[in-house]
């Protein structure tokens, strides 16, 4: 991992992102004053579940995948921990994540970030993030919107596969 300075952004790379739908160039910008960028080698971690989270990223290039720990309790005195792939991202679809680290009051993060590649992530801090939102009203309220509707569309997607899954623990037991 290697901290880049902040370099200017062009509003319009960044409007591509479902985060900024709806804004304009200009509110954009306010946005591009305060991201940061970091470059990640393939391998690295760029998020590890479990630790505290204080911002928001942007998959700017490159490619990613998330997993999240699955724990079965095998005994009363073991258990079994594995990584469970979630989903592969590419930057071509401009995905943004660690987005739940700023609205929880624990702030931790929910999920694993590995790149699968080199990658340049935009990171903007949870501080920064809240400063453009309350000093600018109308841009708070379509980014929150845009997260609120990401979120929502993420939450359907998990229950759907909690049903998927619960259906066909089902189906084994009655076997």
């Amino acid at each position: 991992m290697k901290k880049n300075k902040c370099f200017e952004f062009n509003p319009k790379l960044l409007k591509a992102y479902e985060i900024f739908s709806g804004l304009t160039e200009d509110q954009i910008n306010q946005f591009c004053q305060v991201i940061k960028t970091i470059h990640f080698n393939h391998g690295d971690t760029i998020i590890q579940e479990g630790d505290k989270g204080n911002s928001i990223l942007l998959l700017l290039d490159g490619k990613v995948e998330i997993t999240q720990a699955l724990t079965l309790k095998t005994s009363s005195a073991q258990s079994d921990s594995r990584e469970k792939s979630l989903i592969k991202l590419t930057s071509e679809y401009h995905p943004f994540f660690g987005e739940m680290s700023l609205f929880s009051d624990d702030d931790l993060r929910t999920a694993t970030v590995k790149a699968s590649s080199a990658c340049e992530i935009a990171r903007i801090d949870k501080k920064d993030f809240f400063n453009i939102c309350n000093n600018y009203p109308e841009i708070g309220g379509h980014v929150m919107h845009n997260i609120a509707r990401v979120l929502s569309r993420r939450l359907k997607q998990a229950n759907q596969n909690i049903l998927k899954l619960t259906t066909a623990f089902s189906l084994i037991i009655e076997s």
